[in-house]
C-alpha cells in the first residue's frame, strides 16, 4: 500500500513551479505502546469530552476552538474562520532563500519529511531545484502550513528526492543563559585536554545508525514476554554513577582501558535473534478469539522487522 501524503501542493523557486507531495520521514508505529486499564476489571479506560462546569458529555460537532483572554473568558474561533486565513503556504512552498547547512542551529530542528513530485508532471522542474541544491551544497528555506500551523521548512537533496525538515521559530527556543549561568568557569589544563583528545581519537568512527539498538525497547519486549510466559520478574540492579575524585587519574585510566579494549581480540558477535519472533507472538490477539483464528490463517507479509529480544 502506497504511503499517504501529509500535504500536497506546489514547490516554487521564482517562476519555476512543480506539484509536490510531503510524506513523514519517520515513524514510531514499531515502538511498544501501552493502554490504560482499570486495575479492578482489566478493561480499557475510555476518555470522554465533558463540559467542565456541567459534567455533561459534549458531541464532537458541538466542540469549537477558543482562545482564553482571561480566566473563564474565551473568544471562539471556528474551523471556517481558520480556513479563511488562506496563507499562500497552505498550498505552496515558496523558497525564500538559500543558506549553508552549518548555519542552521540544531535546536531549531523539529522533524523530517520526504518531498517528491506529485503525479506525472513537474519532474523536470523538481530535478532542476534538486540538482541546483546538490551542486551548490545549499539548503533552501521556505514555509509550509501543516496541522493548521505555518512552519519554516529547510529543503535539501536526498537521492532522487528532497528532505524537508520543519524548523522552530525563535520564540519557541528557550534562551540558554537561564540554564548555563550557574556553570562555573574552570581552568582545563593542557595535560587533561591531551588525554581527553586521546580518548576521542581511540573512539573515533563514523555514525552508523544500524549499530545502535533501542535497549529500552528490547527490555520492554523481554518484560512482556516473561510476563506472558508466567515467569517471575526480578528487578535488575540499577547502574550507579561514580564520583570522580581525581580527574587526571580517571582520564589516564580511561586511556589505558580503551587501549586494552582496542588491542584485545574481538569476540565473535552475538548471532542475531530471529527477527521479531518473540515480539510478533507477543502482539498477537489472545488465542481462542476470532481475531486470533483469522490471523493464524493469514500469511504474514514479508517486510523488514526490528530486532527482537
Amino acid at each position: 500500500m502506497a504511503p499517504r501524503a501529509n500535504w500536497k501542493g506546489f514547490l516554487r523557486l521564482s517562476l519555476v513551479t512543480c506539484p509536490v507531495a510531503l510524506f513523514p520521514a519517520t515513524s514510531e508505529s514499531e515502538k511498544i505502546s501501552f493502554n490504560q486499564l482499570n486495575r479492578q476489571t482489566g478493561h480499557r479506560i475510555k476518555y470522554l469530552k465533558v463540559d467542565a462546569d456541567t459534567g455533561d458529555e459534549v458531541a464532537n460537532e458541538d466542540i469549537v476552538k477558543g482562545y482564553e483572554l482571561e480566566k473563564g473568558q474565551f473568544i471562539e474561533v471556528t474551523k471556517e474562520e481558520l480556513d479563511e486565513l488562506a496563507l499562500e503556504s497552505t498550498r505552496t512552498i515558496d523558497i525564500d532563500e538559500f543558506v549553508e547547512k552549518a548555519d542552521i542551529d540544531p535546536r531549531y530542528l523539529i522533524r523530517p519529511y520526504y518531498l517528491r513530485p506529485d503525479g506525472k508532471v513537474g519532474h523536470d522542474a523538481f530535478a532542476v531545484i534538486r540538482e541546483t541544491l546538490k551542486e551548490m551544497n545549499k539548503v533552501a528555506i521556505g514555509r509550509v502550513v501543516l496541522t493548521n500551523r505555518e512552519h519554516i521548512i529547510a529543503l535539501e537533496p536526498l537521492e532522487k528526492g528532497l528532505v524537508g525538515t520543519l524548523l522552530r521559530y525563535p520564540y519557541e527556543v528557550r534562551n540558554e543563559d537561564e540554564y548555563f549561568d550557574e556553570i562555573r568557569d574552570v581552568k582545563v589544563t593542557k595535560d587533561m585536554l591531551d588525554l581527553a583528545r586521546h580518548i576521542v581519537n581511540q573512539k573515533a568512527g563514523r555514525f552508523e545508525p544500524g549499530k545502535f539498538e533501542d535497549q529500552y525497547e528490547t527490555a520492554l519486549i523481554d518484560l512482556i514476554n516473561q510476563k506472558r510466559a508466567g515467569k517471575p520478574i526480578t528487578p535488575k540492579e540499577r547502574p550507579r554513577g561514580e564520583n570522580v575524585v581525581d580527574l587526571m587519574e580517571a582520564l589516564r585510566r580511561s586511556v589505558g582501558k580503551d587501549a586494552a579494549e582496542t588491542k584485545a581480540p574481538k569476540k565473535p558477535g552475538k548471532k542475531p535473534r530471529k527477527a521479531a519472533a518473540g515480539q510478533k507472538e507477543m502482539l498477537m490477539p489472545i488465542a481462542g478469539k476470532k481475531q486470533a483464528k483469522e490471523a493464524a490463517t493469514k500469511k504474514p507479509a514479508a517486510r523488514p522487522q526490528r530486532k527482537s529480544a
